[in-house]
């Protein structure tokens, strides 16, 4: 709130600035010698050296990002196989774009000042010069197009699974809805039973057709879900209600999900959540976020609030596309294990058909208690004797 006030104090200023020399301007109607709308060499010249100080501007903007920016790391954690691959496309995107942004920059400021007005120069007419402008078409197409079909490769190596990666791959499926996510494991034999909307009941929160044979030892995990190290995961995805986007940023992997059809990715971690913990790259930045939330928990603690917890680094899975009012919040946290822990950790989880098998048994068992506590025979002598004891001693005359 106290950032948007000073945002507005400060446009009211500089409109009021702006008034105030309009109102100095009409004061010095008729005072001043030549004043005219048009402007003269002086006015030209002094254009082109503000052209300058911009140019300066833009560049100690840069730098001083680079300096004090920099050191926060941005492309340096891809815990995936093709991760390198796709950061070092980004980082040839970005040193290009910053090459020429910074000739291109230099040439039109630099041309905006030697090409000022000036009192009777023309420019020169061309009507056309082929020379040069096959010069600056053909640079472009030719960067452009080596760019591309690197891009081309790098989305080729990335989404293409033969079938002998595709036979040894662990298959997962993730389904999205308004706002939380589930993952269901293939099993034993690898392959997902069927599912549809139509199938969604109780438990059953995915549709999973149980009466499939490839079902029967699928495995629904929420809140969080487990992928091995070095181990090929393919990814099938699947959403209920809105377009959601399956994004693990750490795995450099992004997929929209679609309702009523499949879509897929998949990936091989390289880096397990313990390796990416003790990064020293990671300890740093997990350091600083404490301190910000440390400093935030006095803040909390003064005003009887509870503080906040220390952050502690873990991979997620969130959703990139706006897809309601909690779109924010709707993540899931993603553990990568070695294949030892991993495979422990699947076998503890119960299948989707037993899980639905107990949800059925724990509803039904007290249905059948019940009329068994209603027909319980009654002692009619105790009963009886309770009663006439009862009568007694209401009876009995006072001495």
């Amino acid at each position: 709130m106290t950032s948007l006030l000073v945002l507005i104090v400060l446009v009211l200023l500089a409109i009021a600035i702006w008034q105030l020399t309009k109102i100095f301007d009409l004061t010095q109607v008729g005072q001043r010698s030549g004043n005219t709308q048009v402007a003269n060499d002086n006015d030209n010249k002094v254009q082109g050296y503000l052209m300058f100080a911009f140019l300066g501007f833009i560049y100690l903007t840069t730098i001083l990002s680079m300096y004090y920016c920099g050191k926060y790391p941005l492309l340096d954690d891809a815990a995936s196989e093709h991760g390198p691959l796709l950061d070092n496309l980004m980082v040839v995107s970005l040193v290009l774009i910053f090459i020429v942004q910074t000739i291109t920059q230099a040439l039109l400021h630099y041309f905006a000042y030697k090409y000022r007005g000036k009192q009777g120069q023309v420019a020169t007419y061309f009507a056309d010069n082929n020379k040069l402008e096959f010069i600056w078409s053909a640079i472009p197409a030719v960067v452009l197009a080596v760019l591309i079909f690197y891009g081309l490769f790098a989305w080729s190596d990335i989404m293409f699974v033969d079938k002998e990666d595709e036979q040894d791959a662990i298959i997962i499926e993730l389904y999205a809805k308004q706002f939380s996510w589930e993952a269901r494991y293939s099993g034993t034999d690898n392959v997902l039973g069927k599912a549809n909307v139509r199938y969604i009941e109780g438990v059953n929160t995915l549709g999973v057709d149980l009466e499939d044979p490839n079902a029967q030892d699928d495995k629904v995990v929420t809140g969080e879900f487990h992928i091995p190290k070095g181990k090929r995961i393919i990814f099938k995805l699947r959403s209920q209600d809105v377009l959601h986007s399956a994004y693990m940023p750490h795995f450099r992997a992004q997929m929209n999900c679609v309702p009523g059809m499949v879509t897929m990715f998949s990936f091989t971690p390289t880096r397990t959540t313990l390796d990416m913990r003790e990064d020293a790259d990671m300890v740093a930045k997990v350091d600083n976020i404490n301190k910000i939330r440390q400093k935030k928990s006095l803040e909390l603690v003064a005003e009887g609030k509870a503080p906040l917890d220390p952050y502690t680094f873990d991979y997620l899975l969130l959703c990139n596309k706006i897809c309601g009012a909690s779109h924010y919040n709707m993540q899931m946290k993603l553990v990568v294990d070695t294949p030892e822990d991993f495979k422990k950790w699947l076998n503890e989880k119960p299948t989707l058909v037993k899980a639905v098998k107990d949800d059925a048994a724990s509803k039904a068992a007290p249905t059948e208690t019940a009329p068994a506590a209603e027909t319980k025979p009654t002692d009619s002598t105790a009963v009886a004797k309770a009663d006439s004891t009862a009568v007694a001693a209401t009876t009995a005359p006072k001495k």
